[in-house]
């Protein structure tokens, strides 16, 4: 998920910097989108480690 967050951002950079604003407002939104996914993510695991529960890793 943070791999397709910092691509999404990289994108919406790119296409501020030429011009393209409805493309670098989408791209930014789902880099938000996805990076939300991936702090939840996190943290779930984060705490899943803390009680002792094992995951499927």
């Amino acid at each position: 998920m943070l791999f397709y967050a910092i691509l999404f951002f990289i994108i919406a950079i790119v296409a501020g910097l030429l011009g393209f604003r409805g493309i670098e407002s989408g791209a930014a939104k789902i880099s938000k989108i996805f990076f939300a996914i991936f702090l939840i993510l996190a943290i779930l695991v984060v705490l899943a480690i803390l009680l002792g529960i094992k995951l499927a890793f």
